[in-house]
């Protein structure tokens, strides 16, 4: 895209007068890095990174009929999700493809709350407001997002309100911050504790400023978070899952409530039984690369013969680890934690062996019971 036809977030002045390296990404003009990817990586795995977010795609879902027609294309049981509470789901096609992973959840007395990824916002949207029928209604949320991630997240986000202190993982909530009216989620692409702000798009600036005045909060830029998910083996829509690969196949059968699957009563719902009872044909697996470049999306996978079995869809180099780490799919018969396998980078092969993720420990908060 030409940075003309580019959209922009309501931070995107800010960005730039820290000096941000933007580029084009899911249709907007976001930063990439600040200070450096590494430089970035490593501030949050050890303090608090502060990440713009306002691209992704926000929605409420309402009507009495509003969570029984949402059902009909996620695999999530919403009925018995509690109020102040949020769950990762999938928007499934007929074929049990996954048209988008998002976030659902109930931080108001009705409806749902939506949260949806930039490049694929336009696509769901569009879908669901042709599908919704009774009385259930999409309404678009013209807000600003924001994510801040990291071990000492927490404590950032308590000195504002001793609210978000009292919220665990996956907790969602409207609740008034910043002399505002936000929607505030405990969660975290990052594998880190964390919070995410949906805000009014004016107070984004004052909002990302006043955090950014805590020596503890930095900036950090899609690069890091890239890194970021790709340590906490967090699938990225688009790569390593699209339309055309079920929750199945990507690892992801934990999106399936038990109940949803005894009604099978979702799109997709008899793909994915199959599968679940047969097994897929592939499966998404965690590489380490032991040997040379890092191992890119499109990098083919071989088995120790020489035969091409799969495919990288994310890789790169592990901050946290020191080590060259990826993810792809292969046939089941070679997704065994410890199995060799060659991934051929630049048309070279490299030794390879499977391995178990998350490739680095998650530390989200979960409040004792």
């Amino acid at each position: 895209m030409s940075d003309q036809a580019l959209k922009t977030t309501p931070l995107n002045a800010a960005h730039r007068r820290l000096s941000a390296r933007m580029v084009g990404f899911g249709g907007y003009d976001m930063p990439v890095q600040y200070e450096g990817v590494l430089a970035e990586h490593r501030w949050t795995r050890e303090h608090a990174g502060l990440f713009d977010v306002s691209h992704m795609g926000q929605a409420k879902i309402t009507g009495a009929d509003a969570i029984a027609q949402f059902e009909r294309f996620v695999p999530g049981d919403y009925a018995i999700v509690k109020p102040g509470k949020q769950k990762y789901t999938l928007l499934l096609n007929e074929r049990g493809g996954v048209m988008d992973d998002l976030m659902a959840g109930k931080p108001f007395e009705d409806g749902l709350y939506i949260v949806v990824n930039a490049g694929n916002k336009d696509a769901d949207f569009a879908f669901l407001n042709a599908e919704l029928s009774a009385d259930a209604k999409l309404e678009v949320l013209d807000r600003a997002l924001l994510a801040i991630q990291g071990p000492e997240a927490a404590e950032v986000m308590a000195a504002h309100s001793a609210e978000l202190a009292d919220m665990g993982f996956m907790d969602c909530r409207a609740i008034r911050l910043f002399d505002e009216d936000c929607i505030v989620s405990r969660s975290g692409y990052t594998g880190e504790d964390g919070y995410e702000i949906s805000l009014p798009s004016a107070a984004a600036e004052r909002v990302w400023n006043l955090l950014l005045s805590d020596a503890r909060v930095k900036p950090v830029g899609l690069g890091a978070r890239d890194s970021l998910r790709l340590e906490a083996g967090l699938p990225l829509h688009g790569h390593d899952v699209d339309a055309e690969t079920t929750p199945v196949e990507a690892g992801l059968t934990f999106a399936l409530s038990k109940s949803r699957k005894e009604r099978a009563d979702f799109a997709g719902a008899d793909v994915i039984l199959k599968q679940l009872a047969d097994g897929p044909a592939r499966v998404r697996i965690g590489l380490h690369v032991k040997e040379g470049a890092p191992a890119r999306e499109g990098a083919e996978i071989a088995d120790m013969d020489g035969n091409l079995i799969g495919k990288i869809t994310s890789g790169g180099p592990s901050p946290s680890q020191g080590r060259n780490i990826a993810m792809g799919y292969v046939p089941p018969a070679f997704a065994e934690v410890g199995t060799e396998l060659k991934v051929l980078v630049r048309g070279r092969p490299a030794a390879a062996e499977v391995v178990a993720t998350p490739f680095v420990p998650t530390r989200y908060y979960r409040k004792p019971k």
